[in-house]
């Protein structure tokens, strides 16, 4: 069976090229020991790309035995624990966030059994707060080596749209003056 890279070395270090592309790239790599294994993988993931998948999770489970129990209810409870705020409010307002119940079709699913349309249909349902805290946790994954590859690229991430703002009229500034019966707040005095 034809081979789709062949290795060289560019200085010290050792390349591949695709054979049928053309296109070359670095293995980072000076010991050809370590530089023939990786040639290997990529040739054997041409051969046979749909065992890629098991193969590169078994690596992952074999480096973190959590990664294959870890869901995304231990990501929010963790990145909680990490908030440190004098006065609390930070951690609040994640409290509340978390809490969002647009979210709670992936509390409990394995983080690596997350695909992109699982995060889409939250942020399809939830708000901008939703799409803010959901980057935040994701991204919180990511930082701790919880997840191997993003499971939504940051392009895209849909944007937020805010709902439109604006002051209150001077008729309902006195409509609401007019209900209030603490005479303290009015300002008026009896």
């Amino acid at each position: 069976m034809r081979k789709s890279y062949r290795m060289f070395r560019r200085g010290n270090v050792y390349w591949v090229q695709n054979n049928e592309t053309g296109k070359q790239e670095t293995l980072r790599t000076k010991d050809r020991i370590t530089a023939e294994r990786l040639l290997n993988a990529k040739n054997e993931s041409q051969r046979q790309p749909f065992i890629n998948l098991q193969i590169a999770r078994a690596y992952l489970f074999a480096s973190d035995p959590q990664i294959a129990r870890r869901t995304w209810t231990d990501v929010m409870e963790e990145m909680f624990k990490s908030k440190r705020d004098t006065r609390n409010a930070t951690k609040r307002r994640y409290l509340v966030a978390i809490k969002d119940k647009e979210l709670d079709s992936i509390r409990k699913l394995p983080l690596m059994e997350t695909r992109s349309e699982h995060f889409l249909k939250v942020l399809e349902a939830g708000k901008v707060s939703t799409n803010i805290y959901l980057r935040r946790v994701h991204n919180f994954a990511l930082g701790m080596n919880w997840l191997p590859v993003p499971v939504l690229p940051k392009r895209m991430w849909p944007g937020f749209h805010f709902g439109e703002k604006r002051a209150i009229t001077r008729p309902e500034h006195d409509r609401i003056v007019a209900r209030e019966t603490n005479l303290e707040s009015t300002g008026k005095r009896g």
